[in-house]
This record gives C-alpha cells, structure tokens and sequence, in this order.
C-alpha cells in the first residue's frame, strides 16, 4: 500500500479509522478546525506530494459544515501536489434535489457534484445515492457502491426464509426487487401518497399475510414513513415489521418516532454516525460498511476492478 494516504474532516472519524484498520494503514495526520470567527482551518501534517490520497467525509449534519471542510481538504490537497486525490462520501448530501420538482427550484446535488470538481477531487467513491442519475452529473470517474452485501448477510443470519422485503415507495422498487431475489422472497410496494411534506396516504400492493415483513430503504430521515409502513403492514396480518436502510441520518423527531413505532429492530449502516441518542436504542442494530469501503480504496489504489463491489 506505498503511496496511499487516507485522510478525514470530523464528520465520521470513527469510520475512517475502521477503514485504515481494515487496510492497514495508518490515518493521515490532519488539523481541521476553527478560526475565532467559526472560519474553518485546515491543515496537513503530511507530505502527501505524489500520493494517491483519499479524504473521507459523509456530508451528514451538520451537512453545509462537513461539505464545507471536505472542499477546503480538497482544495489544499490539491495545491500540495497529490498524485491522485478521491473523494470518499458514504452519504452524498442534497442527494434528494436531484431534478427541478416545480418551478425555479435548484438541482442542489448537480452544483455539489461541481463544488466538489472545483475543489480538486479526481473520483468520487460512494454508497447508496438516492438517485443513480447523480453519478451523470459528474465528468470525473464516480464508484458507486451498494450497502447490499452486508444487509444481505445480516438478514439471512438473522431471519428466516418466510420473509418478504417491502418497497415503502415506489422509487426503491428496483433496490427491494433486488434483494428479493437474491434471498428468494416475496416482495411487496407501499404506493406513498404525499401532500407537500406530509403523507398523506399509503396503500399496500402485494400479500404479505402471515410472513415477517422488512422494510428496505436507503437512509432514515424522520422515520414517519417506516411507521405509517409498520402500522399498515401489521393491520394487513404480517408476524412482525423489521427496517433496514444504510444511512441513517435521523432528523427531527426521528429517535421519538422509531422507539414509539411498532418496528422490532432497525438495522442500519455506519456511513452517518448516530447520535448517543439514537445509538441508546435498544431497535437500533448498527452493520459497518468499513470493509466493503476500504476494499474498494485498495483496488482503486491497486488499479484493479471494483466492479465486483456493485452488487
């Protein structure tokens, strides 16, 4: 691994130091702070001349702070004359206002994905983007990966096989399908219905009487719309409701809402840290992606595919 430095901001250091613990490599020496005037400071106590350097920042909340540091990382790391210089996000902030949805609104993850060009990255390593299409908005290499290996592992370890994956809208469909047939289970859609912000309804399409029911979503916001799919599923005769979604990123009133659900257990991935709060629930089951990050860091490094990871 000669040649490789990885570096973080604050938003997930905990992360970070699982990856270079999985690679073996120690993590970058780095002081990214404050100026009296909040103003934020950077500065490398590395050489990192001709270095292939990975900086790993989740654009979690506070979402303009993390992305703000990460560009300023970028930005010095350019000017010290890295080799190559990869953007690490596991959670890829504004990625939900991916196309206009009423008149002169922005495409905010369209101008991130600029922010983060200009500011020097070269690649742009991530997991579980809202949208695919974002990868589009990039004229840098972009690697997307997917939680899915190792929420598949925990459910076949943890369920059996009379089990059925639930959509909660219609835009995860293809990601639920998916999981449905590598576990060779059913699948059911929740149609979501939506007047602004609030729900409005949820219908359920598929049978899913008598089985244990999964909801399968990419990131946890408020929770409501895993416990209007809770509540809707048990009134339709499941066993029992269970969550899995990869970053959770558990907003508002988020930790009230899953503890008062009727979820049993609520699985989710370390790319966003949780808060002590959230982290003290007894639903909450935390899977780390370290090792499915840190592997594509070292085949990227390697210049070997990482096509093998996008399953």
């Amino acid at each position: 691994m000669d040649g490789l430095k990885i570096f973080t901001g604050n938003a997930n250091r905990p992360l970070a130091e699982k990856i270079c613990q999985h690679l073996g490599v120690p993590l970058g020496e780095a002081a990214v702070g404050r100026f009296s005037d909040g103003e934020i400071r950077v500065e490398f106590h590395e050489n990192v001349r001709g270095k292939d350097v990975f900086v790993i920042q989740p654009s979690s909340m506070p979402a303009n702070e993390y992305l703000m540091e990460l560009f300023i990382m970028l930005d010095a790391l350019k000017r010290a004359s890295v080799r190559s210089l990869t953007a690490v996000m596991p959670y890829y902030a504004y990625a939900r206002q991916d196309r206009k949805t009423a008149p002169r609104t922005p495409i905010s993850a369209k101008l991130v994905a600029d922010l983060l060009t200009t500011a020097g990255a070269n690649r742009l390593l991530t997991m579980d983007l809202h949208s695919g299409q974002i990868q589009g908005f990039f004229n840098i290499p972009v690697d997307h990966l997917f939680a899915a290996p190792v929420t598949l592992e925990y459910i076949r370890n943890n369920f059996d096989a009379d089990v059925v994956i639930v959509s909660p809208d219609a835009g995860g469909v293809e990601r639920a399908r998916a999981y449905a047939k590598r576990l060779n289970t059913s699948l059911a859609i929740i149609d979501k219905r939506r007047d602004g912000a609030a729900i409005r309804a949820m219908t359920l399409i598929g049978n899913v009487w008598g089985k244990e029911a999964i909801i399968l979503d990419d990131m946890i916001a408020t929770g409501a719309t895993l416990t209007m799919a809770a509540e809707l599923l048990l009134r339709h005769g499941v066993r029992a409701v269970h969550a899995c979604a990869t970053h959770p990123i558990m907003s508002r009133n988020a930790v009230s809402n899953i503890q008062g659900s009727l979820l049993q257990t609520v699985a989710v991935t370390d790319t966003i840290p949780l808060s002590p709060e959230a982290a003290s629930l007894e639903k909450i089951r935390v899977l780390s992606v370290a090792p499915l990050l840190g592997e594509a860091i070292r085949r990227i490094h390697n210049h070997d595919s990482v096509s093998s990871l996008f399953v």
